[in-house]
């Protein structure tokens, strides 16, 4: 894909001061932020629109399990070096250029994918999307930032939570629907994809420019992870957390479809698409539903939801069925939304403008790290052992990790909470 709150009920701006006062700012325009958020949104449909479409690659072209996560982990593995290298670019040159040479990219990206005809040109066309899409979501996502409003402290940072979940339970949504629609859904959904790249980038050299020119945008460029120490606090303690809830959403978005066949054979493609819709669904549902809830219960909770998921998901391989899957699946979405969103508002508060695509592009790398390198484990491990085996280790390991991010959450409870008072969405 992308503050930070109390627990204690949202406090009204205009309730203890006189009407003068309440109206001493004037509301931002909602134009750019609609923008910016439209442009999240799309990047990660993009990213997501594939998951359907793999069992058709698999039988067109006889693809293994293994391939089919190297395929999904090009794409983020290449989103990860983007990150490291042109994620703070848009701190530099400010963030119209960037967003702009970057979603011409990914509109690109999109015609390689349609015109794709084997696991080769798949893997070139995600390895392009990857790298547009890391450079245009931390400058988006910054960008984002850099339209708070006074009068609704902690909307963009809210906005950079839900938009990757809701773009990615969209991207799925149109791949399974073009599927039992479309006569070519494998280039349908890909050229309307770049139909909307194109137009959004139209609209961002026409937009205002959110950030400030300065100096650096060639040392900027070497590959490097800076946090401010707040946001490093944070990540550290949330950090397990985060790697656990990506690394099964990268299990439901690469080996989703092939767990749906294999726990219910027969069952038609658009089913296994659906597995991880119901993820980003629930992930985006969840984020909205707790938006005022304090960040660290949140991610605390979103922890503790991962247990049950990988009881439920192991449960379906035992013989309790799809219902157990996808229930399994509505949980591992909670997970992804609470955890997410929490760490994002612990992360992203009180940040100046030139930490903060360099830290949105932190913690994307370690979310993305998280999805990508347990997905091609998990993909290895299918070829040797089988994916049976390899789901069982996969749902131990997470709910391992998550565990341990409930203690470390709950340790540092008391620490976190003086920093993070006045920060509610509204």
């Amino acid at each position: 894909m992308p503050s930070a709150i109390s627990g204690a009920p949202a406090h009204c701006p205009y309730a203890a001061a006189p009407i003068r006062k309440a109206t001493a700012h004037r509301a931002a325009p909602l134009g750019p932020l609609v923008l910016h958020a439209s442009v999240l949104t799309a990047l990660l449909a993009a990213s997501s629109a594939p998951t359907p479409l793999y069992p058709l690659y698999q039988d067109r072209w006889d693809l293994s399990a293994l391939t089919i996560t190297v395929i999904f982990s090009a794409y983020a593995l290449a989103l990860l070096l983007a990150l490291l290298t042109v994620g703070a670019l848009s701190d530099h040159l400010g963030r119209r250029p960037v967003l702009l040479g970057a979603l011409i990219l990914e509109a690109g990206s999109m015609a390689l994918l349609a015109a794709a005809d084997g696991a080769g040109p798949l893997i070139a066309a995600r390895v392009l999307q990857g790298a547009a899409t890391g450079a245009a979501t931390s400058a988006s996502g910054a960008a984002l930032l850099d339209l708070e409003d006074p009068l609704r402290p902690g909307r963009p940072a809210l906005i950079n939570s839900i938009t990757p979940v809701a773009g990615m339970a969209a991207g799925v949504l149109a791949s399974t629907l073009l599927i039992a629609l479309s006569p070519a859904p494998t280039v349908t959904v890909y050229l309307l994809l770049a139909a909307l790249f194109v137009a959004q980038a139209a609209a961002v050299a026409r937009a205002a420019e959110t950030g400030h020119r300065r100096p650096g945008a060639l040392r900027s460029l070497r590959p490097r992870l800076g946090l401010p120490p707040s946001a490093r606090g944070a990540l550290l303690t949330v950090g397990t957390g985060v790697v656990a809830v990506w690394a099964l959403g990268g299990l439901y978005s690469s080996l989703g479809p092939a767990l749906v066949r294999l726990v219910a054979p027969g069952t038609p493609p658009p089913a296994g698409g659906m597995v991880f819709f119901t993820v980003s669904a629930a992930a985006a549902l969840t984020v909205w539903t707790l938006r005022r809830t304090a960040p660290g219960a949140a991610a605390i909770g979103g922890c503790l939801a991962v247990i049950p998921s990988a009881v439920l998901s192991l449960g379906a391989l035992h013989g309790a069925g799809p219902l157990a899957l996808f229930g399994g699946a509505a949980l591992a979405g909670v997970a992804f939304g609470a955890v997410s969103q929490g760490a994002l508002r612990l992360m992203l508060a009180s940040l100046d403008e030139r930490n903060r695509a360099t830290t949105v592009a932190a913690y994307y790398v370690l979310s993305y790290l998280s999805m990508s390198l347990p997905a091609i484990a998990a993909g290895a491990a299918t070829q040797h052992y089988g994916l049976r085996t390899a789901c069982h280790a996969y749902a131990i390991g997470a709910a391992v990790l998550a565990a341990a991010a409930v203690a470390a959450l709950t340790a540092s409870r008391r620490r976190i909470a003086p920093r993070t008072t006045n920060a509610l969405p509204r």
